[in-house]
């Protein structure tokens, strides 16, 4: 296993790339078997376990990992009064990981994630992918028609202006599945036997302007550059909505990552998704929100965060305001999740306190 991956700009161990510098967060109510797959690929990092639901439960993890285990007593010891803002029974309260993470980098993946093949049968290191696409720039400004121009046997094309072929620094790797699509709960009634099983080899730059929805299965990102906005919402128990904890988190980080010109990637790695979700339950949840999305998207399509804003905790308070301002008009909901989003801005400084006094999150 030994060996050097190039990576633009840099010459860099096969194994384990940042190994000191990442951590791995999982949310999970059950044992974590699903780590035997991964071990080869997991072994030499860190885990961050948030366990979600009964915390009595004892959740077995494989032996041979270093890990960490947070339950809801832990997370309620450590934010106290601020530990509202982390979701209950629902995978949102993976973001409790990230928060007392003191690594500049994320993996975050969901326990029926498994590992995929490519087209040749080779198993997918998605771990090592996700690092790539983080360490190389992103190309915001100016869409590249070969997709990813920093990758091996790829360039920019005729008529790519020069200024702009330096990128920009990425922000999020976004992955995808193959096997169980990420689908909402009418799409999974109408077509429940539909699998993708396209294997796409291309990693593209989403452009400056564009939402898109973020799935939060199996997804890494840089916590130096955009940690604070991660926040995946107020889902689940006692709340009126769920399934929306990641998209909601990639609704506000792309606008954040377009506002301190910062990139998002999507594309490889693929993981393999096992399990399909109940359609039914998940309608109950979605329900509300495939309403309000209609009113949602173009609040983010057409927020502007002022210059001032130059850090992502400043902008993030920003979006906080007119979240409450703009779309708690439309449910008391609204105005709740506003000022959950301040509440987790605090608990985040308070845990980080080194990053907060130096603007954590600020573009370089």
């Amino acid at each position: 296993m030994a060996g050097t991956v190039t990576v633009p700009g840099a010459s860099v161990p096969s194994t384990p790339l940042l190994k000191d510098e990442l951590d791995i967060v999982i949310p999970t109510i059950r044992n974590l078997d699903f780590l035997e797959m991964w071990r080869p690929f997991f072994q030499p990092y860190h885990l961050i376990i948030v366990q979600d639901g009964d915390p009595t439960k004892t959740i077995k993890v494989p032996e041979g990992f270093d890990y960490e285990l947070y339950n809801r007593n832990d997370i309620n010891r450590i934010l106290g009064p601020k530990a509202s803002c982390i979701s209950f029974k629902d995978s949102a309260c993976r973001c409790f990981g990230y928060m007392v993470s003191k690594k500049k980098y994320i993996y975050t993946i969901d326990d029926d994630c498994f590992v995929a093949k490519d087209p040749t049968g080779k198993d997918i290191n998605a771990l090592e992918q996700h690092i790539k696409n983080l360490l190389s720039p992103s190309t915001p400004f100016f869409f590249n028609t070969l997709y990813d121009p920093y990758r091996e046997g790829a360039d920019f094309v005729r008529g790519y202006p020069f200024s702009l072929r330096e990128g920009a620094h990425t922000a999020v790797s976004h992955g995808l599945w193959l096997n169980i699509p990420d689908y909402d709960a009418p799409t999974q009634l109408v077509k429940p036997k539909e699998r993708n099983e396209r294997y796409v080899d291309a990693v593209m730059t989403i452009p400056k302007g564009t939402l898109f929805p973020m799935c939060g299965m199996n997804l890494a990102f840089d916590r130096d550059l955009i940690g604070p906005a991660m926040y995946f919402g107020l889902m689940g128990d006692g709340q009126p909505i769920g399934r929306y904890d990641d998209m909601w988190a990639g609704w506000c980080v792309k606008v954040i990552c377009d506002h301190l010109s910062l990139g998002v990637k999507t594309g490889l790695p693929y993981i393999w998704h096992s399990k399909a979700s109940n359609p039914f339950v998940n309608l109950k949840k979605e329900y509300k929100g495939i309403f309000w999305q209609e009113d949602i998207i173009p609040f983010f399509q057409n927020v502007t965060i002022p210059k001032e804003c130059d850090t992502v905790q400043k902008c993030y308070i920003y979006l906080s305001g007119q979240v409450k301002e703009k779309l708690g008009k439309i449910d008391p909901y609204f105005t709740k999740l506003a000022d959950a989003m301040v509440t987790w801005i605090e608990a985040w400084d308070e845990l980080n306190p080194t990053a907060a006094a130096t603007e954590n999150g600020k573009a370089k």
